[in-house]
């Protein structure tokens, strides 16, 4: 992608400017950003995902008694009729799924692989929504069908209501208020109060983003190196020893030799950068709980490859990551690799100038599911 050229997804603006004026910063609305935008799948293709076991799903309905929510997944039979107004379904991770899907959501790869989340879709009927709330991630919001009203605002109040079962503001008070046709499309940073109302039945998609909170990333992290130092320094001299200790009157106090021991230990666990990137880089490619791969096979003579829709693939200056997995790469494997994560596809010309040990590596992927080869 030209990040330099200017893009209707984004109204004219290219992808380096809406980076510099929007990205977290303030919202853009963008009339006719996918022009002849219609859904991608119909009502009954979404409902029969939302059917699934594997697949997330949430049904959210205000009733005379208030707002109900539930997870799927949902027999078709459960849903409301759709002569029933609002309420919402919505679906996670579509572009998974789908391809059509998956290749909508690739034109928002401006931003980091590492931060892109998923694309939802939710449908509604009319009057249809979650109620006003706020999200934590940044969030485009494209109408493919019908009509919605959205209202938004960037107010600092940002308590919510006791006692629902969703995460709804107590004190919503609009700023601005647009409504959307299909094609139309609207970005909203972090932390942007937002209610979104279904004018008719309708269908939004939004791409969400990963925002991996800093206790999670350090934990996640923590854990994965305390592996690495269990596999590098399992030998005698990695346990404790204290042969000098002295008798004690007081056994309840720690002993400071030991609390010196823990620190060293968590010290030598950080010390190594490309552990600590390894560690990142495997945790942001890991994929989600319900994501499972076919086995494939691959062909005797490798001529092209493509990463399944399901594969996460990123790298660093010393490696290449794939589902939770990292390789070493070096040389001009390496830069096959780096072509593969960032085009998602190597070609026959690629392919020419892969060494032995790439293509057996590509060839244990397409054995796994995560590549497709021909």
């Amino acid at each position: 992608m030209d990040i330099t050229q200017p893009l209707t997804l984004l109204g004219g603006l290219s992808p380096q400017q809406f980076m510099r004026r929007h990205w977290q910063k303030k919202p853009l609305l963008v009339r006719q950003a996918l022009p002849g935008m219609r859904p991608l799948l119909d009502r009954a293709a979404l409902v029969a995902l939302a059917g699934q076991e594997d697949v997330e799903s949430r049904l959210v309905a205000q009733t005379p008694k208030g707002w109900k929510f539930r997870h799927g997944p949902f027999a078709p039979r459960a849903l409301p009729p759709l002569r029933q107004p609002r309420w919402t379904l919505l679906v996670q991770g579509v572009d998974q799924l789908d391809d059509a899907a998956h290749r909508l959501m690739n034109q928002f790869r401006f931003v980091p692989d590492a931060r892109l989340d998923d694309l939802m879709i939710s449908f509604a009927t009319d009057g249809g929504g979650v109620g006003p709330h706020f999200d934590s991630y940044d969030v485009f919001l494209m109408q493919v069908h019908g009509q919605r009203r959205w209202r938004i605002s960037q107010q600092k109040d940002l308590t919510l209501r006791d006692g629902l079962p969703l995460k709804i503001l107590a004190n919503f008070k609009a700023e601005q208020e647009f409504v959307l046709e299909p094609g139309d499309m609207l970005y909203l940073p972090p932390r942007y109060a937002h209610d979104g109302i279904a004018i008719g039945e309708c269908m939004t998609y939004s791409v969400g983003f990963r925002a991996p909170a800093r206790a999670e990333l350090a934990r996640e992290l923590l854990l994965r190196l305390a592996d690495g130092a269990d596999d590098a320094a399992a030998t005698a001299t990695a346990m404790y020893r204290d042969a000098t200790q002295a008798a004690v009157a007081n056994p309840g106090a720690m002993p400071e030799a030991l609390a010196q021991f823990a620190h060293d230990a968590v010290t030598a666990a950080l010390r190594d950068p490309k552990a600590l990137a390894r560690a990142l880089g495997e945790y942001l490619t890991e994929p989600k709980a319900n994501v499972w791969f076919e086995p494939g096979r691959a062909p005797l003579a490798l001529r092209e490859v493509r990463l399944d829709r399901r594969s996460r693939m990123q790298y660093d200056a010393d490696h290449v990551f794939i589902n939770g997995e990292a390789f070493r790469a070096g040389g001009r494997d390496a830069t096959l690799m780096r072509r593969l994560a960032d085009d998602r596809c190597l070609g026959p010309k690629d392919m020419a100038r892969a060494s032995a040990a790439a293509r057996d590596l590509l060839s244990s992927w397409c054995d796994v599911g995560w590549v497709h080869g021909t």
